[in-house]
């Protein structure tokens, strides 16, 4: 391993799950830092910040939701959390308090290396960029305008707004309620329907003709939607 390898904070109370994450994350040329509990993990961030960290929802002196918060009260690493099946609402919750996106235990390697790869490169990417081009779609965030193929398409107001924050956010799961907040305002996150509406129409005028399924913004369901290239 590369002395330089970069540092991943492992919070995690089962010694196989962090065996595991050790072994996987050492393979992908990265270091694991291990933690059992909120508290400690919370000090060995304090002391030598890592690069990022896997959070476990559920720790023997807290949860994964208030580490993830406590976090991102001084910093904007990489955060993955690791669920149980089921746990939908803690899902949430950790996204919202700033968890950039979730495993599902029993976890996959190649997944769980590729979320923290996708993970690290939005955390490096320039948080304003002029254009975006993917896979023939191109989004001139600055004159608000986007081109499928060379062709224009035209998008609401509220449609660019949608896909501008998605696109910003590109690899990161994002929430109903952060995506109601983003584009249409704080008195507005309960209202799922119409962002699912637009999300659709979206989805229709940008997606590549003949595509199966969606292929820019991929559906989490009963969580939210990611902007997958």
């Amino acid at each position: 391993m590369a002395v330089d390898a970069p540092r991943i904070l492992v919070v995690d109370d089962e010694p196989q799950i962090v065996r595991a994450l050790k072994v996987v994350l050492r393979e992908a040329g990265f270091q694991a830092v291990p933690a059992e509990t909120a508290a400690q993990a919370l000090d060995l961030a304090a002391v030598r910040p890592p690069d990022g960290a896997i959070v476990d929802l559920v720790l023997p002196d807290g949860d994964g939701v208030e580490v993830t918060r406590r976090l991102r009260e001084w910093s904007e690493m990489p955060i993955l959390v690791l669920s149980a099946v089921g746990e939908e609402e803690q899902k949430v919750r950790a996204l919202e308090a700033g968890a950039d996106d979730y495993i599902t235990k029993p976890f996959g390697a190649r997944e769980l290396v590729a979320r923290l790869q996708a993970a690290l490169r939005r955390a490096t990417r320039a948080e304003e960029e002029p254009s975006i081009v993917v896979e023939g779609l191109e989004i001139d965030l600055a004159a608000r305008v986007v081109r499928r193929d060379s062709e224009p398409v035209h998008l609401t107001p509220i449609e660019f707004d949608l896909l501008r924050v998605l696109v910003r956010n590109r690899g990161r799961l994002l929430t109903h309620r952060k995506l109601l907040a983003e584009v249409w305002g704080p008195e507005y996150v309960e209202d799922i329907q119409p962002l699912r509406t637009h999300i659709a129409r979206l989805r229709a005028k940008i997606e590549p003709a003949g595509a199966v399924g969606p292929h820019y913004i991929v559906t989490d369901p009963g969580v939210g939607y990611r902007f997958s290239l």
